[in-house]
């Protein structure tokens, strides 16, 4: 079978599950207003997907070997279209929620096996061509995803964004019955099922996943809430880790991460992903709260770097076999390090093209680190092992972003309000600027025909606005310099990757 036609077959629905993360994020006034539920209630479709999601994902592997992987991506294609059909005939929130569970669930392996069938398909020295096809479905996915279901909603109805999956999933279903084989060590084979290590991973990255998207909400530690499902969490992934290491099946074989390869190139994946989705959070944000940018004009800002990282993935992708995949993902962490860093300069006077520049940056270094990292990474792992291998790297991959944007969030509001606190010393009546201020204000309310008490409290209301603004944009400063700090610091994991030396995939001379 043609490698391209195998290609196109499993990214098809890889990419409808990807664009399904953050579609449903723009639709969620109309979804509310239509089930009649609150703000609150509503982030439970997202969540609840999250959650699925990331629990299915490193079991992938697991699952495969235990179906056989052409039964289990058949499976998965088919669960992820029933929901999304179930999905679009909601009648309320409840039974979306329930939905959207089952379509997490179908939509998570489809990663991992995708990125697992392209590596195997494509011979060594084309691997980074597949790695550039499949990159460009996980990059550019979170990119579709906000505009198609906006343009949907506001011209159709939000049902039809889980209605529209229905064909494409049918299509991908009949596209993989016939096109996709399973080699002789991905079929069905007799394995003891390890329950406790399927119980652990549940429960802790479920409770995991919703403290990440719940914890600001909840004021974290706060709330009794999050304080318990983080001991559930914590408990859990000890209790997973233990017990995998003695199971004889494991549910996840840990044992790969004695490859120090393996190891470094997730750590590497973890934070490039926290770093980019944290910024691709914090841009919108500080565009629409701070620059008063419509969100039409902030979607203008950040498409660029979406073009940007389809450009370096096309670039990289042939280049990758031709140079030293570590000098192009050096590369592209100094680029990464530097759009944050350019970020970190941002000011409340910031012109429209000083904000661009930084973003396409973003998409230029991401785009050159993804292809040699998921190279130097997956190179040196053996075929056998490669769907536990690629499970293990789109979950981290995923808990990467998770984490980011959980942390970002939280960190603006505490800098927020620590330069609050700082600029409101200044604001006295002893104050030389306080007093200028306060004087100006006057004179331009009282050409007004106001004047007195009035007045004051006015100009006052005006200082403390901006003093406000100031403050949350000292905090986006602050945020962003800590970012640029971080992917510097990925530099000196890239030395501990190497190469593995192929002739087929994964035998490693």
């Amino acid at each position: 079978m043609n490698k391209w036609i195998v290609a196109i077959v499993v990214m098809v629905p890889t990419l409808i599950e990807i664009v399904d993360m953050s579609v449903v994020n723009v639709a969620l006034d109309h979804i509310r207003g239509s089930l009649s539920a609150g703000i609150d209630e509503s982030t439970w479709t997202i969540t609840t997907y999250l959650v699925s999601n990331a629990i299915i994902i490193p079991i992938t592997g697991w699952l495969s070997r235990l179906l056989g992987r052409k039964v289990y991506l058949l499976f998965s294609i088919t669960l992820f279209t029933a929901s999304s059909l179930l999905c679009g005939l909601a009648w309320n929130l409840e039974s979306l929620i329930v939905f959207r569970i089952f379509q997490g669930l179908g939509g998570g392996a489809l990663q991992p096996i995708s990125q697992s069938i392209l590596l195997e398909t494509f011979p060594p020295r084309q691997h980074g061509i597949a790695m550039a096809f499949f990159g460009l479905g996980i990059m550019f996915g979170p990119i579709i995803g906000p505009l198609m279901g906006g343009w949907i909603t506001d011209n159709w109805s939000w049902h039809w964004i889980f209605f529209i999956n229905v064909p494409i999933g049918a299509l991908s279903l009949l596209l993989t019955f016939l096109v996709i084989k399973d080699p002789p060590y991905m079929t069905r084979i007799r394995m003891k099922m390890d329950y406790f290590g399927l119980l652990f991973i549940v429960a802790g990255l479920g409770c995991l996943q919703v403290v990440l998207d719940k914890g600001e909400r909840e004021d974290w530690f706060a709330s009794n809430l999050i304080i318990w499902l983080s001991i559930v969490a914590l408990v859990s992934l000890t209790l997973f880790v233990l017990t995998e290491l003695r199971a004889e099946a494991p549910v996840v074989n840990l044992r790969i991460f004695r490859n120090a390869s393996f190891s470094a190139g997730n750590t590497i994946m973890f934070f490039a992903f926290f770093i980019m989705f944290s910024s691709i959070v914090l841009l919108p944000l500080y565009l629409q709260t701070l620059m008063g940018y419509t969100a039409t004009l902030a979607g203008v800002v950040l498409g660029p770097g979406g073009f940007a990282t389809v450009i370096a993935l096309l670039i990289g992708g042939p280049l990758v076999t031709k140079v030293n995949p570590k000098g192009i993902l050096l590369f592209g962490i100094l680029m990464l390090s530097l759009s944050v860093y350019l970020m970190s300069g941002f000011n409340l006077l910031a012109s429209f093209e000083a904000i661009m520049w930084p973003r396409i940056l973003l998409g230029f270094g991401m785009g050159f680190i993804f292809i040699p990292l998921v190279n130097l990474t997956l190179s040196t792992v053996r075929k056998e092992d490669m769907a536990n291998a690629t499970a293990i790297f789109n979950l981290l991959r995923n808990l990467g972003g998770s984490f980011g944007v959980a942390f970002v969030t939280t960190l603006l509001a505490r800098r927020a309000q620590f330069h609050q606190a700082r600029l409101v010393d200044h604001l006295t009546p002893f104050d030389l600027p306080y007093q200028s201020m306060l004087q100006k204000g006057r004179a331009l309310l009282g050409a007004h025909g106001l004047g007195g008490t009035l007045a004051d409290k006015g100009v006052l209301g005006l200082m403390y606005k901006d003093l406000i603004r100031e403050a949350t944009m000292l905090a986006f400063n602050d945020t962003f310099f800590l970012l640029g700090i971080m992917a510097v610091c990925l530099l000196p994991i890239v030395y501990v990757l190497r190469r593995g030396a192929q002739t087929d995939l994964g035998q490693v001379h």
